[in-house]
């Protein structure tokens, strides 16, 4: 395991932290995360924790049974007490890009569930304006060459469906566009609502006033951010 791994690891793992008996946790999507949900499997059988989970995705779930995490829906399990999950980018403000590995309409309805969102990433992914990134929309099969058309108003840059030729589909059976804003995306809230106002947008990936803490991974060790006047400071 390389140093960069090590550090996603740790961060994972102390993200645990915010874990404790009782709690009904969303479990998110990413290859950070998953060391989150790794640690809350040996908390489980090592510590006696009786926790359950709700998966983002269908990878986390297939990680989560396989490690002996009992799960439930959200349907069934909310409201959630908190949900830990990665993120593409985030910035001072704890504002959010998601949707890089495709959950994002999952993700963001565990999220708005939850009594709080953790969010585990390395210090890559810190940055002072949103929009670096790509910024993901889910949109329905059918109607996304429309609001990729739609989108050319808003969008300054190139706006692609996410597989091209053979479009990656969503565990929702939605296809994906990535949206080339660069670095100026300074109003999320703005920006959210304007896109979600286009007919066929399934979701936004941007994650405003969700997140309350930041487990960040950078090269001189693991830091916690908590957003001041957040639900965990």
């Amino acid at each position: 395991m390389d140093r960069v791994e090590e550090l996603k690891r740790e961060a994972g793992i102390a993200a645990c932290s915010f874990v404790s008996n009782g709690m009904r946790i969303g479990l998110g999507t990413g290859s950070t995360v998953k060391y989150t949900v790794i640690e809350i499997a040996r908390m489980i059988s090592e510590e006696g924790i009786d926790v359950i989970g709700v998966p983002t995705s269908e990878s986390t779930r297939e990680l989560a049974e396989g490690l002996g995490i009992p799960l439930s829906t959200l349907e069934e399990a909310s409201p959630l007490d908190i949900t830990i999950d990665g993120a593409d980018e985030f910035d001072s403000d704890f504002q959010l890009i998601k949707g890089g590995g495709g959950a994002l309409t999952r993700e963001k309805r565990v999220a708005e569930k939850s009594g709080a969102m953790v969010v585990v990433a390395d210090d890559r992914k810190q940055v002072e304006t949103l929009g670096e990134f790509d910024l993901p929309l889910e949109v329905r099969k059918y109607d996304w060459q429309n609001v990729s058309e739609q989108l050319q108003r808003i969008c300054p840059g190139q706006v692609s469906l996410r597989g091209g030729e053979s479009p990656y589909v969503t565990d929702n059976g939605g296809y994906i566009l990535d949206c080339r804003f660069g670095p100026t995306i300074s109003d999320p809230a703005s920006m959210e609502n304007q896109i979600k106002s286009i007919d066929g947008v399934v979701e936004v990936g941007l994650f405003v006033d969700m997140c309350d803490a930041v487990v960040m991974a950078a090269t001189s060790g693991v830091a916690t951010l908590l957003k001041q006047g957040g639900r965990l400071a």
